[in-house]
């Protein structure tokens, strides 16, 4: 079988089970099987596939048909123009936290901390894309790992803590506070896809019974680690950006800012008191 053969089967599977982007995906695990970038797929798409390609490649294909997510069979998914490790162990970084970096770039910060950091895409870039010296926590050690392997690998200076949000840091240490926290309510559980249900992990994901759990204790710990005029920037949910805007009725300037799709995404708030 050629590589043009493997891929047209492959997508053709892909998309009788309703996987999204089905051709996009073959070539993503095609090229995984193979050790290759995609673009040489197409340069050598009449050449035969070998026995091992394809042993893995088959592998692959199956894994994505139970559900398991392309990124955490490929162990790795891009952040703001650069590749991270992912694993089970960690929330997939999506190009919707991005806004989160962007909004944070704006604001000049001597030390910053990003909460529950997971992977580590957050604390990593703001590291590599300012002079701020950066700490990151996260509760789960498992997700600690990756996030530090990751900071190594990107050769970033990122101070690794393991604590429950902001526990194990001095009070007035930071300029500021950043958050992706798990806010997925858990009676949405069965809603939310299987790739998301099934395969990532709850701790990043679910935020409670109604979602705002960690809403309700990072926030007033925020206020505790900022600095005067410090501030927190977290990542919201489409629908809860009204009720974590009433959770800072005592910050001042705050601001809801939507993503490309026009979908609230980012909440900043300065920091309580004159």
């Amino acid at each position: 079988m050629t590589i043009a053969a493997a891929l047209a089967q492959g997508a053709k599977l892909l998309e009788d089970a309703s996987i999204s982007a089905p051709r996009l995906t073959a070539e993503v695990l095609l090229a995984h099987a193979i050790g290759c970038e995609r673009i040489w797929l197409f340069a050598h798409s009449d050449e035969e596939l070998r026995e091992a390609w394809w042993i893995h490649y088959g592998r692959y294909l199956h894994e994505r048909l139970q559900g398991k997510p392309t990124q955490q069979i490929t162990g790795r998914q891009e952040f703001y123009g650069r590749e991270f490790r992912v694993t089970p162990d960690v929330l997939i970084p999506r190009p919707e936290t991005e806004h989160v970096v962007e909004t944070a770039l704006e604001r000049a910060a001597g030390r910053v901390v990003d909460i529950g950091t997971g992977s580590g895409a957050i604390a990593v870039t703001v590291a590599l894309e300012t002079s701020a010296r950066v700490v990151a926590t996260e509760i789960s050690a498992a997700a600690l790992r990756v996030a530090r392997q990751n900071g190594l690998r990107l050769q970033s200076c990122v101070e690794w803590v393991q604590c429950d949000l902001g526990s194990a840091l001095a009070s007035d240490a930071f300029d500021l506070v950043l958050s992706n926290p798990p806010y997925v309510p858990l009676s949405d559980k069965a809603q939310i896809q299987r790739e998301v249900r099934d395969f990532e992990p709850d701790v990043a994901l679910y935020g409670g019974e109604d979602g705002y759990e960690i809403y309700r204790r990072l926030i007033p710990d925020a206020a505790r680690l900022l600095r005067p005029n410090g501030w927190l920037i977290m990542e919201i949910g489409y629908a809860t950006g009204e009720t974590v805007r009433t959770m800072l009725r005592d910050w001042r300037d705050v601001e809801i800012r939507t993503d490309l799709a026009g979908l609230p995404r980012v909440v900043l708030a300065r920091s309580p008191g004159a």
